[in-house]
C-alpha cells in the first residue's frame, strides 16, 4: 500500500501569488490507515502575520519571529517527505504553498497530490459541508487538536482520508486503494465514480486489481 504524506500550512494569506507566505507546516506519513511518522514546525519567513490570522490560527508575530528560518524547515520538510505521493485538505491550497516555497529553496515537486475534500464531496455528498471540521464530525473521528495549527489538522486530514479509502475499499471490494485510484476518482463525476473504479481495475496488471498499481506519475 502507498505511504501518503498528509501536509498542511499555516500561512499569512490565501495565496502565495498575492504576497502570503507560509508560517507554519506539518507532514504526516500515512500508510496502511495509520499514521507512522511526523514532522512539524513554525516557520520565520520574515512576513507580517496580519491580526486576523493570529486570532484565526493562534500563531502570533512573536511566534513566527522565534520560528527557524522558512528556507530550513522547508528543507527539512521536503527530506521528510521525500517523493511520497502527498494528499492535503483543499488540496489546491497546500500545492501552491508546497510549490511557493520549495521553489524559494531551489527544488520542485515531483509527486502530485490527492484531495480529501475532492474526494469526500464524492463519496459522502450526503455531509453537510466538506470542510475539514464538518467531516470529521460526519465521520466520527478524534479531533486531534485545535483545528487551523497545522499538525493538528494534518493528523485530521490523516484520519479522514483512512477512512475515504476504508470507504472505498468496502464500497467497491477492493484489496487496496492506490494514491493514483483516489486522483482519479477526484477528477471524476460523482455519478461516474464506480465506472472510474472498474476502468482503473481493467487497467491494473493482473487479478490483484487496483493493488497492482503505484502512485503514479503524474504531477497536478
Amino acid at each position: 500500500m502507498d505511504t501518503i504524506a498528509v501536509i498542511d500550512f499555516e500561512t499569512t494569506g490565501m495565496a502565495p501569488d498575492g504576497g502570503a507566505r507560509a508560517i507554519e507546516i506539518a507532514a504526516v506519513l500515512l500508510r496502511d490507515g495509520r499514521v507512522v511518522d511526523r514532522y512539524q514546525s513554525l516557520m520565520n519567513p520574515g512576513a507580517w502575520v496580519p491580526p486576523f490570522i493570529e486570532q484565526f490560527t493562534g500563531i502570533t508575530n512573536r511566534m513566527v519571529r522565534a520560528a527557524p528560518p522558512a528556507a530550513k524547515v522547508m528543507r527539512e520538510a521536503a527530506e521528510f517527505v521525500g517523493e511520497h505521493p502527498l494528499a492535503a485538505h483543499n488540496a489546491s491550497f497546500d500545492r501552491r504553498f508546497w510549490d511557493a516555497e520549495l521553489a524559494r529553496i531551489d527544488r520542485r515537486r515531483v509527486q502530485a497530490f490527492a484531495c480529501t475534500m475532492l474526494l469526500a464531496r464524492r463519496i459522502y455528498p450526503q455531509a453537510p459541508n466538506h470542510r475539514l471540521g464538518t467531516l470529521v464530525e460526519f465521520t466520527r473521528l478524534p479531533v486531534a487538536g485545535r483545528y487551523h495549527r497545522a499538525l493538528a489538522d494534518a493528523e485530521m486530514t490523516a484520519g479522514l482520508l483512512a477512512k475515504l479509502e476504508a470507504e472505498l475499499a468496502q464500497r467497491f471490494g477492493l484489496a487496496e486503494v492506490t494514491h493514483e485510484l483516489l486522483r482519479q476518482i477526484q477528477a471524476a463525476p460523482r455519478h461516474e465514480m464506480a465506472r472510474c473504479v472498474e476502468r482503473f481495475a481493467q487497467q491494473a496488471d493482473g487479478p490483484a486489481g487496483p493493488a497492482a498499481l503505484g502512485a503514479g506519475s503524474i504531477v497536478a
